[in-house]
């Protein structure tokens, strides 16, 4: 029996009946799946750490409906009513003090005096929070320190039965998991880059702070991990060209892409593009026109198309450093980085 639903009005109502009664579901946002549990109980967020395998000292982002209703878990400040006017429901996540009175378990906190909270913007999402009448603590729907999901299908083959419920709501739009800004200093923090840039940020806050940091300790924030988003096949960054026995992750033009042959140049050189010059399956391109959103949305989706295909290594084209372009290098990095720290 497949593990998939589809996400229809009787398919939520049960996933709720689920959650109310403290199993798991794996549920679409506009970023990545997430694996979802009920909130206010201990015991199934507990079994979200053991089905993925996560540490228990990694914290997990809670999702509800509203910035009133996360409200009643957390203390807004005005950096926080600023930027949930602006982005909620949207792709942002915000770390504020926990209230002393929240029912939210500790266990999403990971012993930390602060929470993560998020309002999706998935209508997939948003009605099963309603339908639950709970905020859901979820963090995404894979193996710890695997690729994020974007499909029900990447659900599916990263936990499998340990998913226990998947709601199919199409393939995430963002791609990336959410910004996430640490707000409980009196200068905001930006600790994990996404869809919201840090120029979004910028065009309203008089000062933000970036630390991007990675840690194998207790980490303050959601993604902090070192070993992260992490494909199995080793990942050759910045590559200007592709090599024997490579799989191809472009983006742009690969007109000038060095390929190896019989003769080593570019692909231009060779009366061509790089695409055209190696088996299909090795080749998959984030944006032929160059697009950043659209390499976000597709970057997840094509890494695991590419760690699929047997290669010995990955070679990942550059991506410019700008915009969502730095969510995108800084997702690429933690990747490469924690092969490398693992080998």
């Amino acid at each position: 029996m497949s593990l998939i639903f589809e996400a229809t009005e009787e398919n939520i109502a049960k996933a709720a009946e689920r959650m109310r009664n403290g199993g798991l579901v794996a549920l679409p946002t506009e970023t990545v799946y997430g694996l979802g549990a009920d909130a206010t109980n201990d015991r199934a967020v507990a079994s979200i750490f053991a089905a993925k395998g996560r540490p228990s000292f990694n914290p997990v982002i809670v999702h509800f409906r509203s910035k009133e209703e996360a409200a009643e878990a957390v203390v807004f400040n005005y950096h926080a009513e600023l930027l949930a006017s602006l982005f909620w429901p949207g792709p942002l996540t915000m770390i504020l003090p926990r209230r002393a009175d929240t029912d939210i378990s500790k266990l999403c906190s990971a012993g930390l005096p602060t929470l993560a909270v998020r309002c999706p913007s998935h209508p997939v999402a948003r009605k099963l929070i309603k339908a639950l009448q709970k905020p859901i603590a979820a963090p995404s729907a894979n193996a710890s320190g695997s690729l994020s999901p974007t499909t029900p299908q990447h659900v599916l083959l990263s936990l499998g039965g340990n998913a226990g419920m998947i709601l199919a709501g199409g393939k995430s739009s963002v791609g990336l998991e959410s910004t996430v800004v640490d707000l409980t200093g009196d200068v905001p923090v930006l600790l994990r880059p996404g869809a919201v840039t840090l120029e979004d940020l910028q065009q309203h806050l008089d000062e933000i702070l970036v630390e991007f940091s990675v840690t194998s300790e207790k980490p303050k924030s959601p993604g902090q991990l070192l070993k992260h988003y992490a494909p199995k096949t080793p990942l050759r960054l910045k590559a200007v060209d592709v090599k024997p026995g490579e799989g191809l992750l472009a983006f742009g033009s690969t007109k000038f892409m060095g390929v190896a042959g019989d003769k080593f140049g570019s692909a231009a050189e060779r009366g061509g593009a790089a695409k055209d010059l190696l088996p299909p399956e090795a080749y998959q391109n984030l944006s032929e026109k160059g697009d950043l959103e659209e390499a976000a949305a597709h970057l997840f989706g094509m890494l695991h198309y590419l760690d699929a295909g047997g290669f010995e290594s990955i070679a990942v084209m550059d991506i410019p450093d700008t915009g969502l372009g730095v969510a995108i290098n800084d997702r690429l990095r933690r990747a490469a980085g924690a092969q490398k720290h693992s080998g």
